[in-house]
């Protein structure tokens, strides 16, 4: 669904169009959307432990190759970056040399593997996969500032805007934790 806000004039548009508005994809509409759907169904069941630690590391290493993909894809893939003079700007077959922020994404997530996996030794359960939503959202809030969108809200995108939501609720949920445990 946030894919309906990143052009809300295109998907007005299109509302009789069932493979359009059935086709949109986002990996940071598919971890909040996927994160409430699994808390509100353990919360059905009433299984109160966290349950996404064992997912953090291959999330993050499955974005590492996936954005890989995206950027071989090129401009059809529609995650290619700003016009940039940088001197690693890449030309998608345009004539425009531009970021690689799949690139950039997939170097972030990789680190981001690799920094969790560290982590996984002594961290506290629960806290790993809140560590992987909190940073991914964080690089996206920033990160999107370098592709081309429409702005929603304040001059931020509708991706923006979800992935700072998404963080502050991952914090929240992190900070009762901590009193909790306390």
């Amino acid at each position: 669904m946030l894919f309906w806000f990143e052009d809300p004039q295109r998907t007005l548009a299109q509302l009789t169009n069932l493979p359009y508005l059935a086709g949109g994809q986002t990996i940071v509409g598919g971890l909040i959307g996927g994160w409430i759907g699994v808390e509100w169904q353990k919360r059905r069941i009433g299984l109160p432990a966290p349950t996404g630690d064992l997912f953090a590391i291959p999330i993050a290493l499955g974005a590492t190759i996936g954005r890989i993909g995206c950027f071989l894809s090129g401009l059809p893939d529609g995650t290619y970056g700003l016009p940039a003079s940088v001197p690693w700007a890449v030309d998608l077959g345009d004539g425009i040399p531009r970021h690689p922020t799949a690139l950039y994404e997939s170097m972030f997530m990789f680190a981001l593997a690799f920094g969790l996996m560290r982590f996984e030794r002594r961290g506290v359960v629960g806290e790993l996969f809140l560590g992987l939503i909190a940073a991914y959202l964080a690089f996206r809030a920033i990160v999107d500032f370098w592709k081309p969108g429409i702005p929603l809200v304040a001059g931020l995108t509708a991706i923006q805007v979800a992935s700072l939501l998404g963080l502050l609720a991952t914090l929240r949920v992190w900070a009762v934790r901590q009193r909790t445990r306390a």
